[in-house]
């Protein structure tokens, strides 16, 4: 596969699901091209939380610039639309020196906002959000499923209808504005002044959920129950309602025992990474990379493979 590069700057993307070693080849190719990283990842951002979101470590980011890495505060609104603009512009400053940028994560609506642009989305009153949030943790998924199904058959036509954020978000917009969110959708990619390269990782399933639960695991032997503790004030923010959080918030809460909710984690960590596959096999424009055995990519071959070295 030798991919066409018609701009003079580049930015490789590395997608997949969580636990199959994105950060561990973006690293590898950030120090290959001498060049930053900016994540794609909702949560990563966010500086309160590090053990439950998987961030690198102290020196993974020693190892190369990373934007998009304890960037923000939960206590900050961050989308797909502040992403953009906030990626767009980690790209002037590396393209300032350099003629490749790195991005990795497995967030892909920030990854489809930055390459393809997204449409301006109506400001969310808090009041609102914060009620349907709260409805939510108090009725479940069902109660959203319904909600959509109702008020906004249009969306619920082609929604992510097992993902409780993306249904929240379409919620939020109509009760705002009455609307359904498919009218502020154009569905008009931009072009962007660079050469967009995507590399998706993946592996058989059973190799993933071994990766899963041991991260699980490993979370919980680095302090992830103390850094969920040290939330317990914020955790109606939209960033808290995050997997790895919510079921120890419910624990904690007296909802279950430790076991059930360490479980629940991996379940739900599982799901969240079938929903990430079922998101970017539909974009045609990715070059996957299956790692059989858990190890590390050669990245020149790869990079000679795809006419990039």
């Amino acid at each position: 596969m030798t991919i066409n590069l018609p701009h003079s700057k580049t930015v490789i993307i590395v997608v997949g699901p969580t636990a199959v070693g994105k950060t561990a080849l973006s690293l590898q190719l950030a120090q290959h091209f001498k060049t930053a990283i900016i994540s794609a990842d909702s949560r990563q951002c966010f500086k309160e939380m590090s053990i439950g979101t998987a961030k690198p470590s102290q020196e993974e980011l020693a190892q190369a610039t990373h934007y998009f890495v304890n960037s923000h505060s939960v206590h900050d609104e961050v989308n797909a639309g502040v992403y953009e603009q906030y990626a767009l512009n980690a790209c002037d400053e590396i393209f300032v020196n350099n003629n490749v940028a790195i991005m990795v994560g497995g967030t892909g609506l920030y990854v489809k906002a930055f390459c393809e642009g997204i449409d301006i989305m109506p400001i969310i009153p808090a009041e609102i959000r914060a009620s349907i949030i709260e409805q939510y943790q108090a009725n479940g998924l069902e109660w959203l499923q319904h909600e959509l199904q109702t008020k906004d058959p249009l969306f619920w036509e082609t929604a992510e209808q097992q993902n409780p954020q993306r249904l929240m978000r379409a919620l939020e917009v109509f009760e705002t504005t009455g609307k359904s969110i498919n009218d502020y959708r154009s569905n008009i990619a931009v072009e962007r002044p660079f050469n967009i390269v995507k590399i998706g990782l993946e592996m058989p399933r059973e190799l993933l959920i071994k990766n899963i639960n041991l991260r699980v695991d490993a979370m919980m032997q680095s302090g992830l129950l103390d850094e969920v503790k040290s939330l317990q004030a914020v955790q109606h923010l939209n960033a808290l309602q995050t997997v790895g959080y919510k079921e120890l918030f419910a624990y904690i809460q007296g909802d279950c025992d430790l076991a059930t909710a360490i479980n629940q984690i991996k379940i739900n960590t599982r799901q969240y990474a079938k929903r990430q596959m079922t998101w970017f096999k539909k974009d045609t424009e990715i070059y996957w990379l299956t790692n059989n055995k858990n190890v590390g990519v050669d990245v020149q071959t790869l990079l000679a493979e795809m006419g990039l070295a």
